[in-house]
């Protein structure tokens, strides 16, 4: 597979910016996830799951590595404008390599009106999620034709048939393997489980509910992968994506090794009954 879109998030669960090329560090995409709005009153961090109306904006990166929120032809660049659009009080913040964002989610994606939410601590340096994501990526096969922009993947791939020795057609099947893309080494932690945020509306999106009940019945809610960053480097549209060599042996011998170990145990009480007999007889 091959890189076909690159994507980077700068403020959690606002709209992203479109890339040719990034680097890439321990913690992602230089500028991913960097920049949070915290809700003043809980201390928590606000997504598009309890504030739909982020996804209308969009996140930017300023040279002096500051962001921005664009909202249609206006840039909100104070606290208090962001809390006046938003309605509370808000803060723009970056976020901490010594604690990560608290961050909530509903128990139940389709009724969100009756029921309760969970609530959990990501991990520091950037506002990602999971601990075991920072990287994420989507296949043109998994997306199905959706837009990009409603499952927030960095990295968007499309099958070429130069996926080296590898036969999965989606990227479900690198979930344990390491991957080389241009100057980069992941090493895939999980599939992502999917929530409400695909079905909120954004600019030229409807709200679509489909889209994550479809996920439930073929998928059972997953799309997309994460990753670690295990090389730092960079990678740029174009990129191949190619599984480890070392990554990819290791996976296909496993089943062999522990078949193989299952055999050697199972034989062990008839070489010990062979043992004892010929010791009777000597």
């Amino acid at each position: 597979m091959r890189i076909v879109e690159l994507w980077r998030y700068p403020i959690k669960s606002l709209g992203g910016e479109r890339l040719q090329t990034s680097a890439v560090t321990e913690l992602g995409l230089v500028g991913d996830r960097s920049w949070g709005i915290e809700d003043v009153a809980t201390g928590r961090v606000l997504t598009a799951r309890r504030e739909a109306t982020l996804l209308l904006a969009a996140g930017r990166l300023a040279e002096d590595g500051s962001a921005e929120v664009h909202l249609g032809d206006d840039v909100l660049r104070s606290d208090d404008e962001l809390s006046d659009w938003l309605g509370r009080r808000v803060r723009l913040r970056a976020a901490d390599h010594n604690s990560g964002g608290t961050f909530e989610a509903p128990l139940d994606d389709l009724d969100e009106s009756s029921c309760n939410w969970m609530q959990w601590t990501g991990p520091p340096g950037a506002f990602h999620d999971s601990k075991r994501t920072r990287v994420s990526l989507i296949s043109t096969t998994t997306l199905a034709g959706q837009d990009p922009r409603r499952f927030r993947a960095n990295v968007v791939l499309d099958q070429d048939g130069t996926v080296g020795e590898s036969t999965e057609s989606t990227e479900d099947g690198w979930v344990g393997q390491s991957l080389v893309i241009g100057g980069v080494t992941l090493d895939v932690r999980r599939h992502i489980g999917r929530c409400v945020m695909v079905t909120r509306p954004q600019p030229g999106l409807a709200r679509d509910l489909d889209v994550l009940q479809r996920l439930n019945a073929e998928r059972a809610g997953l799309a997309a992968i994460g990753a670690l960053v295990t090389q730092p480097g960079e990678i740029s549209v174009g990129d191949t994506v190619m599984p480890r060599v070392d990554s990819t042996v290791s996976r296909l011998l496993r089943p062999t090794v522990s078949k193989t170990v299952r055999r050697a145990a199972r034989q062990l009480p008839k070489l010990d009954r062979l043992r004892r007999s010929t010791s009777r007889r000597a």
